[in-house]
């Protein structure tokens, strides 16, 4: 059932492909309204060419040598004509080659200002749906060409479909019976391309996840990420196999279109040059040959219309599939820039009080594709309280704070802040309350200062980094570099730019939460990729900054948790112990346990009575 539907949704109607291809129109001119207007011109330029010189120009000449005019008469008009068609070609080549450039350029920048807004909006689950995934990769897969030839495609379209009437009415005056050479072949040609553009379309939907996998491989190849396991490993052989079978899968899907392609150009441009040219000349010689009823000038006339018409129509029928084949593509486009939020980030919602008073979790559960990750949860967080969780992998803690950030809603509780559901507030200012550190942060190819203060801007910015990066124990470290805070991270853009250890990057990631001046600060795994003594450091600064802050963290490492006025020991989801250190260690329960355990590791003991609390 669920492929049949899919099949449904992938069958896109003519007015439904038609509707995406006048919805590129519109975005297209909110962005970079000259482009639609250069293209009208250039397309009435050409086509004008095409009726007037094969039309109006050889019929002047035909008359002109048939009624004897004089040879000057006819130099000055060719003359003047020659005239007007270098004054156009300058023109096309001005557009082409400067305005083109210049405008498409500008459409490109809007186009995914657009869609990089809009994926900084939807929601984080959204992300982790391989199907979102897809749609969401192809509408981003060269999204501004698809939109220029919908441009070109419909605009070209329209001013041929002119241009063939006025040809049409020039042949229709030689002779009625031609036009039955040019209509026949129409519906044939548009049923053909037709098809041919939708099996275009199936094959790329049906590529796409073997080229989300080639994209993989390729970026694992050229990134610095995974250069040393692939050097130290037989991993290399694993990606080749990966490619290597979506190439196969990707050969196999071309095979299966290519017959059916090829089948149905062949029919489309047999239909175009056989009938109308090889038919309306046949039967244009026919009539003067034979019947007599055309003269020899409009035997020429009627062939020079019929070359023009057979192009204009040729270039009809391109445009015509061309904006019914990206009409497709851009459904995808449009239905990503159309989605709506389910936790739209400009909602009006009422703006929370920055005077943190609490935060509770009431009676939450919260499932992710159909498996429950966080069930029944009650707890509460009261001002100035420095607060824990901890568990066991998988326990649901990252999950907590990505429900406590509105990353995610619950299926069913309450989450509340200063005792108001989270989801009255308005999201922006909600979200403003925390200062946040995830143990997958990421580093960005920008200086030092610009990755602390990430958007936000201060008078005194480049003191307020540096204490920030002090607190987290890598002032030294940044400050050594020739650039300090303003050294460019990663060489991605700047071979001078830095490469810090997995430790220095943890810290610069925790000086960002120290910058942030917020009611509750949260460190997730803070301090993952430090030793003993970096961490115990690091812990030293961040209790510090609970003296002012609400704190919240995570950590596996349970004698980070012992000065924490609460700490929340949670398993598959569910709260089974609360209260201090030195509480839960007299309940000797499950944390009492993982405490006592991980404490035999440090010291290379092995009787847990040795262990003290």
């Amino acid at each position: 059932m669920a492929g049949e539907e899919k099949k449904k949704k992938e069958k896109l109607s003519f007015a439904a492909t038609m509707s995406n291809s006048w919805f590129a129109m519109k975005l297209a001119a909110g962005i970079c309204p000259g482009i639609i207007v250069h293209s009208v011109l250039l397309w009435i330029v050409g086509h004008s060419e095409w009726v007037f010189f094969d039309g109006v120009f050889m019929k002047v000449i035909v008359n002109a040598l048939s009624e004897g005019r004089g040879f000057k008469s006819i130099l000055t008009f060719i003359l003047i004509c020659g005239a007007v068609f270098c004054i156009l070609s300058i023109y096309t080549g001005y557009v082409e080659e400067v305005v083109y450039p210049l405008k498409t350029n500008r459409l490109y920048g809007g186009i995914y200002k657009k869609l990089y807004a809009k994926a900084k909006n939807v929601e984080l689950a959204c992300y982790e749906d391989p199907d979102f995934y897809n749609r969401y990769t192809m509408a981003m897969d060269g999204a501004e060409e698809k939109i220029v030839a919908v441009i070109r495609g419909m605009i070209g379209a329209t001013v041929g479909i002119v241009a063939s009437v006025s040809v049409f009415y020039m042949m229709y005056e030689i002779d009625h019976y031609a036009m039955l050479f040019i209509i026949s072949p129409l519906v044939g040609n548009f049923l053909f391309g037709n098809l041919k553009n939708k099996y275009e379309f199936m094959r790329y939907t049906e590529q796409a996840p073997n080229d989300k996998v080639l994209n993989y491989v390729s970026r694992m190849m050229y990134l610095p990420d995974g250069a040393k396991e692939i050097r130290l490993s037989n991993v290399f052989a694993l990606l080749q196999k990966q490619y290597g079978e979506a190439t196969e899968k990707n050969v196999k899907v071309a095979r299966k279109y290519a017959f059916r392609n090829a089948h149905m150009n062949f029919w489309r441009i047999t239909f175009t040059f056989t009938v109308i040219f090889e038919g309306v000349l046949l039967y244009a010689i026919y009539r003067n040959r034979v019947t007599g009823s055309i003269t020899l000038a409009e035997l020429t006339i009627m062939t020079s219309l019929m070359v023009a018409m057979t192009w204009i129509l040729i270039r009809v029928f391109e445009n015509v599939m061309e904006v019914l084949k990206n009409g497709m593509f851009i459904n995808n486009l449009r239905g990503f820039l159309e989605y709506e939020e389910k936790l739209p980030e400009d909602h009006d919602g009422e703006i929370p009080d920055p005077d943190f008073r609490s935060l509770e979790f009431k009676n939450v559960s919260f499932s992710y594709k159909d498996k429950q990750i966080i069930h029944d949860l009650s707890f509460k967080i009261n001002k100035g309280e420095i607060a824990a969780l901890v568990g066991h992998n998988g326990a649901g803690k990252t999950t907590i704070i990505k429900l406590m950030l509105r990353l995610y809603d619950p299926d069913s509780g309450t989450i509340l802040y200063n005792g108001k559901d989270i989801k009255t507030y308005n999201l922006k200012a909600y979200r403003d309350i925390f200062a946040t550190t995830f143990q997958d942060f990421k580093l960005f190819g920008m200086t030092v200062r610009e990755n602390i203060l990430m958007g936000r801007e201060y008078e005194n910015d480049g003191e307020l980094v540096r204490e920030a990066l002090k607190k987290a124990d890598v002032l030294e470290r940044i400050e050594a570099m020739d650039d300090g805070i303003d050294t460019v991270m990663t060489k991605e853009f700047d071979e001078d730019g830095c490469v810090l250890s997995g430790g220095e990057s943890q810290k610069v990631a925790v000086a960002r939460t120290f910058l942030k001046e917020a009611p509750m600060k949260i460190f997730d795994e803070p301090s993952s990729a430090l030793d003993p003594i970096a961490e115990y450091e690091l812990f030293d600064s961040i209790i510090g900054e609970g003296t002012d802050h609400t704190m919240l963290f995570i950590s596996h490492r349970l004698s980070s948790v012992k000065n924490c006025d609460k700490v929340f020991m949670l398993e598959k989801g569910t709260l089974i112990e609360e209260g201090t250190h030195r509480e839960l260690m007299e309940k000797n329960g499950s944390y009492a346990a993982m405490y006592r355990k991980q404490a035999m590791n440090y010291l290379a003991i092995e009787n847990e009575e040795e262990v003290m609390a």
